[in-house]
């Protein structure tokens, strides 16, 4: 019996050390997470705008973590965050693995309540959406990204190993990543909602002249590699300063004001107004050929002579346009898209002048292809 009672002493002190070297496996596994996440957190905070956080967040958290993938799902139902990254001259469909939903419940259902990470196995009924193209088994977690208890975004980590997220495991690293996270994406956010501050118009809302050199530049990339082109509306109000000398600068914004919402009326959904300075507007418009501007310009030039621009509470002035078109379309060699935006404003401008020179309220439309 002595010699029964060792062997199970024995055995119950080999499972023991055996736990010992799980329990001793499992804190090196921690502190080496940590450190990683630590590190990757750091790195996150670092980011200089949102084009590079969001670049951070998947390709980053990939190669830290060696996942097989990582996809950023954001809630955007303004499309704000679109908007201020394309005014960060950056191209969206370069920033692989995010999207952006204007409900978080079209991505799947399952993440609109998430309060915690959900970790567990890849079901292609369940996580379809939230990883287009994974077809084969593996493992999931999913990071709600909360800002003042309000979900605004999940990050998705796949593994194809089956075991590497299980329900069974500690989530407080990737609870804790999703905070950080999402304070950064807010952080990024309003640092990028001040820059396109500094490309907004006050007095119109349209955008500014330096939004407009960035914004081509832009479209010129992506009609290269569409083979599309880009049109360019040059707009001046006809005899502004005759209202501004009559009437006073502030009747002056005033009409200002006017023309630019009539515009604005007239422009479709893809195009961008600007003020280009003073009583000169601009209209870009993405894929559009020199017949599409013409069609455009046709409509704004009837929006505003059709019915005169009230001034003060009885007066109201008859405003008419000079407008001049031109478009682009950039060759496969090209590079400099600068150069080609600033001839196609030119080609532009050149246009409108040729309309001014030739009475004023009509539209003049460049018979040159800026390539």
């Amino acid at each position: 019996m002595a010699a029964d009672r060792q062997r199970e002493l024995e055995e119950e002190n080999e499972r023991l050390r055996a736990r010992l070297r799980d329990l001793t496996d499992e804190v090196g596994r921690n502190e080496s997470l940590f450190r990683k996440t630590q590190e990757r957190e750091l790195e996150l905070l670092r980011a200089g705008s949102l084009a590079q956080l969001l670049d951070r967040l998947i390709k980053g958290l990939r190669q830290s973590y060696q996942l097989d993938a990582v996809r950023l799902h954001l809630h955007d139902p303004q499309h704000e965050i679109r908007h201020l990254l394309s005014g960060d001259e950056f191209l969206l469909e370069e920033l692989e693995g995010v999207s952006f939903v204007d409900a978080l419940i079209t991505a799947a259902p399952q993440v609109a309540n998430l309060e915690r990470p959900w970790l567990g196995p890849f079901r292609l009924a369940d996580h379809e959406l939230l990883l287009p193209g994974i077809r084969g088994g593996g493992s999931v977690a999913l990071i709600p990204l909360t800002r003042q208890e309000q979900l605004d975004g999940v990050l998705v980590f796949f593994s194809a190993d089956g075991r590497r997220f299980t329900s069974d495991l500690a989530s407080d690293f990737l609870a804790h990543l999703g905070v950080v996270s999402a304070i950064c994406i807010e952080n990024a956010v309003n640092r990028a909602r001040l820059v396109r501050s500094g490309l907004t118009d006050f007095l119109t809302g349209f955008h500014n002249r330096r939004y407009l050199q960035s914004r081509l530049r832009e479209e010129m990339a992506r009609a290269q590699r569409a083979r599309q082109h880009v049109a360019c509306l040059m707009i001046d109000v006809d005899h502004f300063k005759r209202i501004n000398d009559h009437y006073g600068h502030l009747a002056g914004d005033a009409v200002l004001r006017e023309v630019a919402q009539r515009i604005d009326g007239e422009m479709r959904v893809s195009d961008t107004g600007v003020r280009y300075g003073g009583d000169e507007f601009a209209i870009v418009l993405p894929q559009g050929n020199i017949g599409d501007g013409e069609r455009v310009a046709a409509r704004v030039l009837d929006a505003v002579r059709r019915q005169p621009v009230a001034i003060g509470g009885h007066a109201s002035e008859a405003v008419t346009l000079s407008i001049g078109v031109a478009a682009a379309a950039p060759d496969a060699t090209t590079r400099d898209y600068k150069a080609v935006a600033d001839r196609l404003i030119a080609e532009a401008d050149a246009a409108l002048y040729r309309a001014k020179s030739a009475g004023r309220d009509r539209v003049a439309v460049s018979k040159n292809v800026v390539k």
